[in-house]
């Protein structure tokens, strides 16, 4: 396998993770750095492996210590879950979860302003 090949690898997991999960960074470790939280440890694991493999790459003695079908199997395994990721679906979902956050934080806030005015008598 080739540096080109792992080079462009790479750049495709860090294409779909830019696509899909909106991260931005210049190249695949630091969106995983940014945003690796997302993933689940499996994947994380694969993209971290696939970094690897990508900066070792650029150099001509470190590419012959590559394992190149553990390098494959990464490839495959983050391709796979980011594919399946719906960007919207994530993207709805979070703004959902904060306002019903908020929305509780204040009923619940309400909830003690109008206790403690009973307690005191005000009401």
């Amino acid at each position: 396998m080739s540096a080109v090949t792992i080079q462009q690898m790479a750049e495709r997991i860090t294409a779909l993770m830019e696509q899909k999960l909106r991260l931005k960074g210049k190249d695949l470790r630091e969106k995983l750095r940014k945003g690796g939280r997302i993933l689940p440890r499996r994947v994380r694991a694969a993209a971290e492996e696939l970094a690897d493999a990508a900066e070792k790459s650029q150099n001509p003695k470190l590419l012959l210590q590559i394992d190149e079908t553990a390098v494959v199997a990464a490839y495959d395994v983050c391709s796979k879950h980011l594919s399946k990721i719906d960007a919207d679906y994530l993207w709805t979902s979070s703004i959902l979860r904060t306002a019903s956050s908020i929305v509780i934080s204040l009923f619940v806030v309400v909830l003690l302003a109008v206790g403690v005015l009973y307690w005191r008598g005000y009401l």
